[in-house]
């Protein structure tokens, strides 16, 4: 005992360097090609498990006859900052990313810290901004930096294996969620090994650059392509700009990962919003590709394939840029994804044809053409400068980055939701280089009339219809991913601190409990030695939602000031 409470001194000391080792994970062995496209059950590699995105697992030792016997098995304080994290699990060591940028590795049965490693910066304290999820790939662990750095840390002991700047922070540029691998496979003869791929956020700013996604050896980090999420004037979709040169063409970024299949080959990425959010601020009424796209893109060079752009000429801040579920659907190879205004679209995985679009209901923005997928703006409701316009939703989206997560038994979408509306101005941005601008103005935020006393939802959604299976809504908005298990079970969770487990069919609360602090970032459960855990995170996302919530619907303050955590919960070890 004294031996390790000198170790834990000790390493506290090496806090300063950003670098913590209490422990050298020697049993670990490097994360193969075949780990990641098929994943042990016991382990949850990739930020939504695996590569298609569903946010489900094969585990049921957990299950609906039993979910209720849940007790606490250990608990984790997290670093402070904008904490959304999804935790990975591989070999029974869990991974947690660090706000600004950084990694937690945890025994994931006990919670004893094995190692960390914070990415601070050299001239200043530590980051604070969000940093959502992390990959792992052979005996490294990467992790993307607010300062627009990716670097690779050896998965046993912390320590820096490369260190790449791949966008300069000056101009604006940052990363706020981490990197996807696409991975070698038989069907995928062209990716000859994996690649490290990352979106860039932080494309506000007026420059003569434009935001991208790239992919970067495992090995050195060395840029292997890149591609713009911008069209540039003279290339393809460049006149969806109109005149504008390329230093005012802004917005469109990469903010949430993707997701790869390795039967088409292709990786599927959502793009943002162009900005300014409005058409007059960005001085074009054009559909301004690549933003609000689903992006096919060959792993092999990074041409765009395909692309399908949801909203051509956004111009309300409604982002399309979050996850993208590979599910085939009544016999179709297709790509789902749903954007703030809570359109549930269906594409074809091999072309991008559109297939389906299904609308909630909660949006009076634009109509979509059942037929061909085109959406209209409704005249009434295209902003205009300084004056007053009042919407559904607000601009924080019925759906936003909480991912939803499919089930392959009840062939059902699972999906967090915020039920608010919008009344207040947009203005003009004047274009210098070098500023830019979102174009936001006064906002005031409203009930929405389908649900005046609950701004949260949670519901199941069929795949193949749209259909609306059941929901459940609450005073505060649904603030965490969606997980599905093989035990028949939906995990979510709300601003207000509940963590709920829901049957998938019915929707029946099956466990409810309340912790610290808002329920949030991403669920997930694993097996360490035959037991399953669930990972609940907790903690606060610099009170965003708290902006979001009509005043009169507004909990009590104290809600969104609970330090970060993590709830690990499993069954009674009956015997033991």
């Amino acid at each position: 005992m004294k031996n390790r409470a000198w170790i834990v001194t000790a390493a506290a000391l090496f806090l300063l360097s950003g670098f913590v080792s209490i422990a050298d994970i020697r049993s670990f062995t490097p994360v193969t090609d075949a780990m990641l496209l098929n994943p042990d059950p016991a382990d949850w590699p990739n930020w939504r498990r695996t590569l298609d995105a569903w946010g489900y697992s094969p585990l049921n030792q957990i299950n609906r006859q039993n979910v209720h016997q849940l007790q606490l098995a250990w608990s984790w304080g997290l670093q402070a900052g904008q904490s959304q994290p999804a935790p990975l699990v591989s070999q029974g060591i869990m991974f947690i990313p660090i706000p600004g940028g950084g990694v937690q590795a945890l025994d994931a049965a006990t919670g004893d810290l094995l190692w960390e490693y914070r990415a601070t910066p050299a001239d200043g304290p530590p980051w604070t901004s969000p940093m959502r999820n992390l990959a792992i790939y052979g005996d490294k662990v990467y992790v993307a930096a607010a300062d627009a750095r990716l670097i690779a840390l050896n998965a046993r002991t912390g320590l820096v294996a490369w260190n790449r700047q791949v966008a300069d922070p000056k101009l604006g540029y940052a990363y706020s969620s981490g990197p996807i691998v696409a991975t070698a496979s038989a069907e995928a003869p062209a990716v000859r090994k994996g690649m490290i791929v990352a979106g860039i956020n932080g494309c506000t700013r007026y420059k003569n650059d434009v935001c991208f996604i790239s992919a970067h050896d495992p090995e050195t980090g060395k840029e292997l392509w890149r591609t713009s999420t911008i069209a540039r004037p003279g290339e393809p979709g460049g006149d969806t700009w109109g005149d504008l040169p390329l230093v005012f063409r802004a917005g469109g970024d990469a903010w949430i990962p993707g997701s790869y299949d390795p039967n088409t080959n292709l990786i599927y990425w959502g793009t943002s919003q162009a900005k300014p959010w409005t058409r007059f601020a960005r001085g074009t009424d054009g559909d301004a590709l690549f933003t609000n796209c689903t992006l096919a893109i060959d792993p092999a060079t990074g041409r765009i394939v395909w692309h399908y752009q949801h909203i051509p000429g956004e111009t309300h801040d409604m982002d399309e840029a979050f996850e993208r579920i590979l599910i085939d659907a009544g016999g179709q190879s297709s790509v789902f994804t749903m954007g703030k205004l809570g359109i549930l679209w269906q594409l074809d995985r091999k072309t991008g044809r559109f297939l389906s679009a299904r609308d909630l209901g909660y949006q009076n923005l634009l109509d979509v053409d059942p037929r061909t997928g085109k959406a209209t703006y409704r005249p009434d409701m295209i902003p205009r400068p300084g004056v007053e316009l009042e919407f559904c939703p607000s601009a924080s989206g019925v759906k936003s980055l909480r991912a939803m997560a499919y089930h392959p038994q009840t062939r059902a979408f699972y999906i967090p939701l915020a039920l608010t509306c919008q009344r207040g101005t947009y203005s003009e941005v004047e274009r210098v280089e070098g500023r830019g601008g979102s174009g936001g103005g006064r906002r005031t935020n409203l009930p929405h009339p389908k649900s005046p006393e609950a701004v949260g939802e949670f519901l199941a959604m069929e795949a193949h219809t749209g259909k609306v299976v059941w929901r459940h809504r609450t005073r505060t908005p649904s603030n965490a991913a969606a997980l599905t298990t093989a035990g028949g079970l939906v995990v979510a969770g709300d601003f207000d601190r509940y963590l709920y487990i829901y049957d998938a069919a019915n929707g029946k609360i099956l466990f409810q409990t309340r912790l610290s602090t808002s329920v949030q970032g991403y669920p997930m459960t694993y097996a360490v030695g035959g037991r399953q855990y669930l990972a609940v995170p907790v903690g606060t996302a610099g009170g965003q939602w708290v902006t979001t919530i009509p005043r009169e619907l507004t909990p009590e303050k104290k809600i969104a000031q609970g330090a970060n955590a993590i709830f690990v919960f499993a069954l009674p070890k009956y015997g033991s």
